[in-house]
């Protein structure tokens, strides 16, 4: 027969044994259990309720190229706009550079290459479509954040340089 312990006993236990151990194996004891812990909360997706993003979350999944000619299934339009499941999405949180309507080479160049990182970002594996408090925008665009674990794919554009957080209007990128 098994003997079950609560967490409160089973930590009681852990001090117990790291106290015979001294200063060095109670160290040893507590990086172990905190490691042991992390794993089993990220393997199994994260305490119910706590709203804790994972991977695991996502459950968008496409193969995206390039759009190219009249039939827009999933493909990359720009750095902020795409084709998935014949849908037209904006990503809401950015703003990438103009590539068809840009007002500089230079904007052209930052556009394809916005482009072409978030084709590569895509399809890196499963994502997730997150509403915002405006459905469509005046262009009849589904306005989405997309997330892979939790974290916007638009902020990353942003941090690399390839795009700008939204404000409600354009920059000059010339």
């Amino acid at each position: 027969m098994y003997q079950t312990y609560s967490l409160h006993e089973k930590c009681h236990k852990i001090r117990l044994q790291s106290n015979r151990l001294g200063w060095g194996g109670f160290m040893i004891i507590t990086l172990v259990s905190c490691a042991a812990l992390f794993l089993m909360i990220f393997l199994t997706g994260g305490p119910k309720g706590t709203g804790a993003a994972f991977a695991s979350d996502d459950v968008e999944r496409a193969r995206f190229e390039i759009c190219n000619g009249p039939v827009r299934i999933n493909c990359v339009v720009d750095g902020d706009t795409i084709w998935y499941s014949s849908r037209k999405i904006r990503i809401a949180d950015i703003n990438a550079p103009e590539i068809d309507n840009a007002k500089c080479a230079a904007e052209r160049a930052m556009g394809n290459k916005a482009k072409y990182r978030l084709y590569a970002l895509l399809n890196q594996g499963a994502f997730s479509l997150v509403s915002i408090a405006r459905d469509q925008d005046k262009y009849g665009r589904d306005l989405r954040i997309i997330t892979r674990g939790g974290v916007s794919i638009g902020n990353t554009l942003v941090d690399e340089g390839l795009a700008e957080l939204w404000g409600g209007y354009r920059i000059n990128w010339c």
